[in-house]
């Protein structure tokens, strides 16, 4: 915390929230602007995140940045896609690194996790990254597709996966690099990866050893609609299907009171540690708790931001298996190697002849996106 921050009285705080609702509340989010209007929603959480990793940044850059392309390093008739796992700890810091230049603050994922690099082999430069994470077991857009047996949906759900991080780095972005991760993402590849990983897999909550399949992906949307997942198919078969929206309820614009709220907490005798069963929504349930000690409604998390949720189908009848009627799944037949044919037909040569800026992108200016002048902020 800051150096008033031992000062700092519950109707000081409170004051603060309410403050920050008022803003986050006066900005429009609808509109031609509305995506430039979330990313800068998102900003201070972003610069916050980057701000705190500025020594790690400092020492990596200069051997991970060799990674990263400048605009005459790449070749669109060239490109040859590489679909990599990340295991090595080389792989773990471009990972790292790339996602640290999102408008979308930070998270490394939990539960069950699968993350990829997409690298170019004909300069051994980054393309993009992939990351898949445990699904949430509650999830409104998914659930009001399918009626689960009664005691296996917890079962049936732990069978797909969540894309927690999906997208490409300059200058492969303006290439339209995204679609060709967002492809990958369906490939036969990652559920080969998924099945050698977790093979004999066995649930922390109910001790359940579950079949090593990957039968579908569900993520959001970064600002509202999708413009990597909106008309992704191939060759007219849907890859991602958009199934609605979220309710639009978060805790990124109180990340800057977080610290604050968490040490609020602690100065009560109230625990805000992380732990089983808490997982991945410990900001979130952090927040919740303070809030209510603070005398406010969890009706502040509310920021308004609906995300558009999108679904990858992995098998064909995946309605029959997710409603029981089935245990064989029948696998759609996606292997890499066609995915990227079809992406450099459909989108990276056309968009490579009608778009000239990346040609001059420079790599330094990740270094410049990620390197953060200090403020006074509440630690």
């Amino acid at each position: 915390m800051n150096k008033h921050s031992d000062t700092v009285t519950a109707d000081g705080l409170r004051a603060e929230v309410l403050a920050e609702v008022e803003r986050i509340g006066a900005i429009p989010i609808s509109g031609p602007r509305a995506k430039a209007t979330f990313r800068e929603m998102h900003s201070e959480a972003v610069r916050l995140q980057v701000a705190k990793r500025q020594g790690w940044i400092q020492s990596v850059f200069p051997r991970i940045g060799t990674y990263l392309a400048d605009g005459s390093d790449v070749k669109p008739e060239s490109i040859e896609p590489v679909l990599q796992e990340v295991r090595e700890q080389w792989h773990s810091d471009l990972f790292r690194l790339a996602r640290l230049t999102w408008s979308l603050p930070f998270s490394k994922g939990y539960g069950r996790r699968l993350r990829f690099l997409l690298l170019d082999r004909s300069n051994g430069k980054l393309i993009g990254i992939l990351g898949l994470q445990s699904p949430p077991l509650d999830f409104p857009a998914r659930d009001r597709l399918f009626d689960y047996p009664k005691t296996r949906k917890v079962e049936l759900v732990n069978q797909t996966m969540d894309i927690y991080t999906l997208g490409a780095v300059p200058p492969y972005s303006s290439l339209l690099g995204g679609k060709l991760v967002a492809l990958a993402a369906a490939s036969n590849e990652i559920r080969e990866a998924y099945s050698r990983k977790y093979a004999g897999y066995v649930t922390e909550l109910q001790k359940k050893s579950l079949p090593a399949r990957l039968v579908a992906l569900t993520t959001t949307s970064a600002f509202g609609r999708s413009s990597i997942y909106n008309r992704l198919k191939l060759d007219g078969d849907v890859i991602a299907q958009s199934i609605g929206y979220t309710e639009g309820y978060g805790s990124f614009h109180l990340a800057p009171l977080y610290p604050a709220l968490r040490a609020f907490l602690d100065g009560h005798g109230v625990s805000s540690r992380g732990g089983f069963g808490v997982g991945p929504r410990v900001v979130w349930q952090t927040m919740v708790r303070a809030l209510e000690r603070l005398g406010l409604s969890s009706e502040v998390l509310r920021h308004g931001v609906r995300r558009e949720v999108f679904l990858f189908p992995l098998i064909d009848n995946l309605r029959d298996y997710m409603e029981g009627r089935t245990d064989t799944p029948q696998f759609r037949d996606l292997p890499f190697t066609t995915l990227c044919t079809y992406w450099r037909k459909r989108w990276l040569l056309p968009r490579a002849e009608r778009v000239d800026g990346w040609r001059s992108w420079q790599r330094q200016e990740i270094r410049r996106l990620l390197t953060v002048s200090p403020r006074t902020t509440r630690e």
